[in-house]
């Protein structure tokens, strides 16, 4: 009997437990659903037609694809710039690309852009209790204007808010050819230092100018100073050889080191900044992708980036976290075929159209110079859908910190949350598009191109927007923007441009 009274009070005591831990964890998964892992994985040049939901039938991206697919594609998103580094700067600080005479881009030894101690959106994410990285290519600067490039690198990622960072010194067409791993060249032997310059080169190192001969891919504008891997690029070097990176594995070295993070840290909310360097120039495919797409190296290379894609995504299922992983991908600006090398881009291009029937593409104040493919999934929260909100990159920092109950102290991101999400049609009002003194002010349906001097054709043969006359566009009735209105809307024009001058004097 006693027994028997023994064995039922601990059943009943077990219960209760078992109660306690379910109400618990009922508790605890709202809570853990408020912090989402957040990865943006993030293109170089890819534009807008470049992606098959978005409209491409000569070039398949169907992994790209799966997080439009699973999540929300906005046809009305922009990065702010048409150049790179400017688009990442404001990325990842909130800050607009005009409000720093820095922001534009930059030689590869050049120091960090950043200005410490502000806001960012990885520092904003680390004081969530994320676990922040980046991975991939940089073009932000580091170090400062002595940096010795075989010593520790800093300024840089880790001081803007990054736990953890291994990037591409600066772009891949620019030297240093290598790897930074937190504040190090990854592999860098200390018996072969290196040297970098920009203003003349090293005593008895070959060019792609005077040494044409050793070259795999040859320059079609700039890009022939140092040589390495049968490749000039734009700057000098010399030294380092165990730490130059070969261009045919950056794909691959860039997945290794992103599926690496997400295991590290899949029990616990991270940032991953998955920062992709195709299809930007010079673009070598690794062999598995040489000649797939038909449509030159250019085509190879965004083939490639869309399995690297997959495979990362393949690797959040695996873990079991993709259900509440925020991924969102999108390009640093539009596209361009000859950038500064000689790889048919131009040639091979066939029916494929990269600016998707926008007007311009890379550095112009067109709307194919910024709008780019913006896409967002979250299975756990967001429902498949199309949506025409006006959204930004920079409004990242700002709509995550109000998700994560976090103070906002950037200037320009807007709380846009709710567009990002899908729980509503309205995103911005108004967006500034550009860098320094040349600006596009997109409200609404309209852009407004002030009046800019210079070239109407720049160096990669597109319309840069340059013109004595305001011009005013229709963007939802004019995707191509053929029909300027800026004559018979005065009025209109006129409020636009106080109201450019309004903001950036903010």
């Amino acid at each position: 009997m006693k027994l028997t009274k023994l064995i039922i009070t601990v059943l009943i005591f077990g219960l209760l437990l078992n109660c306690q831990s379910t109400k618990k964890q009922t508790k605890e998964l709202p809570l853990k659903l408020n912090k989402p892992n957040i990865v943006i994985i993030y293109a170089d040049d890819l534009g807008y037609g470049d992606v098959s939901c978005y409209g491409a039938t000569e070039l398949m991206t169907p992994n790209i694809d799966r997080i439009a697919n699973e999540g929300i594609r906005f046809t009305n998103g922009y990065a702010t710039s048409p150049t790179c580094t400017p688009s990442r700067f404001s990325l990842l600080s909130g800050i607009y690309p005009f409000r720093s005479k820095r922001a534009q881009v930059l030689q590869g030894n050049a120091p960090l852009l950043f200005e410490l101690g502000k806001q960012t959106l990885p520092s904003m994410l680390h004081d969530a209790a994320y676990f922040t990285g980046v991975v991939g290519k940089w073009h932000l600067g580091l170090g400062d204007e002595n940096m010795d490039w075989n010593k520790e690198i800093k300024p840089g990622p880790r001081e803007i808010g990054f736990d953890y960072s291994y990037v591409m010194a600066s772009t891949n067409d620019r030297v240093p050819s290598v790897y930074v791993k937190n504040h190090r060249i990854d592999g860098l032997d200390p018996n072969d230092p290196i040297e970098v310059s920009y203003r003349k080169n090293f005593e008895g190192e070959p060019t792609g100018k005077e040494n044409p001969e050793l070259l795999k891919i040859h320059p079609s504008h700039g890009h022939d100073m140092s040589i390495h891997n049968g490749i000039s690029r734009i700057g000098y070097m010399r030294g380092g050889k165990s730490a130059l990176f070969i261009d045919e594995n950056m794909g691959d070295d860039f997945l290794k080191e992103s599926v690496k993070f997400v295991n590290d840290h899949k029990d616990e909310p991270f940032f991953l900044f998955y920062s992709l360097h195709q299809p930007h120039a010079p673009r070598v495919p690794h062999p598995r992708f040489a000649g797939k797409s038909g449509l030159g190296p250019r085509g190879d290379v965004i083939l490639e980036a869309d399995w690297a894609v997959g495979q990362f995504l393949d690797e959040l299922d695996k873990l079991g976290i993709a259900e509440n992983t925020i991924v969102i991908f999108s390009s640093d600006n539009g596209p361009v075929l000859d950038d500064g090398y000689k790889d048919d881009a131009i040639v091979k291009i066939g029916k494929h159209t990269p600016r998707g029937g926008l007007r311009g593409g890379k550095y112009s104040l067109f709307d194919a110079g910024t709008h780019v493919p913006f896409m967002i999934k979250w299975p756990a929260k967001i429902k498949p859908r199309i949506s025409n909100a006006l959204v930004c990159q920079i409004d990242f920092t700002a709509s995550f910190a109000s998700m994560l109950n976090q103070k906002n102290t950037t200037p320009d991101s807007e709380n846009i949350l709710d567009a990002f999400l899908g729980k509503s049609d309205v995103g911005r009002t108004s967006l500034i598009l550009g860098q320094n003194n040349i600006t596009a002010y997109r409200k609404g349906d309209y852009v407004l191109i002030p009046p800019h001097k210079g070239p109407k054709i720049n160096w990669v043969n597109h319309e840069t927007g340059n013109d004595l006359n305001n011009q005013l566009y229709n963007l939802k009735e004019d995707r191509s923007q053929q029909q300027n209105l800026a004559t018979q809307n005065p009025e209109m024009v006129q409020s636009m441009l106080q109201e450019i001058e309004i903001i950036k004097n903010k």
